[in-house]
């Protein structure tokens, strides 16, 4: 495994990270429900190949993710750096609207108040006393950045976190943070070779700030995966139904890239998921790979993209396999 310091922190972690909204379920991942077990098994699996870095949020599963990984990680819980988020929360305590689902109504709130009351239910959810890190979960113009900086520092001085970062914003609300006094380490963003240009704009920016860019979404919800998965079908409420992966002039698209690529995992000695992984790596030097999983198997074939080394030729060639159908992430 690889490791990297998180931002300007001493935090070591994992190239490749565990993404966990899968552990939810609801209606929005329609797959069995997990277990602790389940989420045991994964842990264990994510020891055995080295990665350190969990990623989660209490609206994964409404806090379902959040208690099965805690109940996981009882007994080890310093052999893992815990990421979860802020902001978003069914508390019915104000901030701006932002989804009905499962019954909840959630809304987005970055003030001061209810960013510390997310980090005190999340500790609560998990057992834990501490966060390694915290991400805003969805970046909100409605409520002044100063607030919502100061209210993260605070919790960085009194330990509760040890550091932060930013999701589903701009390169300009980045810009805006480290303005007021923050210190943002991570910068996690929709990113694949399907939806490169919204990341691609915060490369120049987290260069200079010394920033991890953390990529969800670089799989497409699984549908990078093998031509097989195309073919499957997911229910309405199911995320997976929504993208336009489901359109069949893109599926097609897929397809013929799928067989434009065989002879690349051929050459590389790896599945497709691994070939569009190792393609992500290739775009930023401080790359994160927040990649969901829910099999040991899984794992285990994630972490061979760390050992592939694309050439400017092969990485050219997977790019213009997919340039008809690549989409912007806000067409998602």
């Amino acid at each position: 495994m690889k490791f990297q310091k998180l931002g300007n922190t001493d935090i070591d972690v994992s190239v490749v990270a565990l993404g966990t909204w899968g552990l939810g379920g609801g209606s929005v991942w329609t797959d069995k429900n997990s277990t602790v077990e389940d989420a045991k098994r994964l842990l264990d699996a994510c020891l055995e190949y080295g990665v350190n870095y969990i990623d989660t949020a209490p609206v994964y599963g409404t806090g379902v993710s959040e208690e099965l990984l805690g109940k996981a990680l009882k007994g080890r819980r310093e052999d893992f750096i815990l990421q979860t988020k802020c902001s978003l929360n069914w508390r019915n305590e104000g901030g701006n609207f932002h989804y009905e689902r499962d019954g909840y109504t959630v809304n987005n709130d970055t003030r001061a108040a209810a960013v510390k009351k997310d980090v005190e239910d999340s500790l609560r959810r998990m057992g834990t006393d501490y966060l390694d890190s915290i991400i805003v979960h969805y970046v909100c113009d409605r409520f002044p950045v100063e607030e919502t900086v100061g209210a993260l520092e605070d919790m960085v001085r009194e330990g509760t976190i040890r550091t932060y970062g930013i999701s589903n914003s701009q390169p300009a609300d980045l810009a805006a943070y480290q303005s007021t006094g923050g210190r943002v380490s991570v910068v996690q963003e929709f990113f694949s070779i399907l939806s490169p240009f919204h990341g691609r704009e915060y490369f120049e920016l987290c260069k200079k700030h010394n920033t991890v860019f953390q990529t969800y979404g670089v799989l497409e919800e699984g549908f990078l995966t093998s031509p097989a998965f195309l073919e499957r079908e997911f229910a309405k409420t199911d995320i997976r139904s929504r993208i336009p992966w489901t359109n069949p002039e893109k599926k097609e698209g897929l397809r013929r890239a799928f067989e434009i690529w065989k002879p690349l995992c051929k050459k590389y000695n790896c599945s497709f998921a691994a070939l569009v992984e190792s393609w992500a790596l290739s775009q930023y030097d401080r790359m994160s790979l927040l990649v969901g999983m829910r099999k040991a198997s899984s794992v285990e074939d994630t972490v061979k993209c760390l050992d592939i080394k694309l050439c400017d030729e092969d990485v050219k060639h997977m790019e213009d396999a997919v340039k008809a159908i690549q989409v912007a992430v806000l067409d998602k």
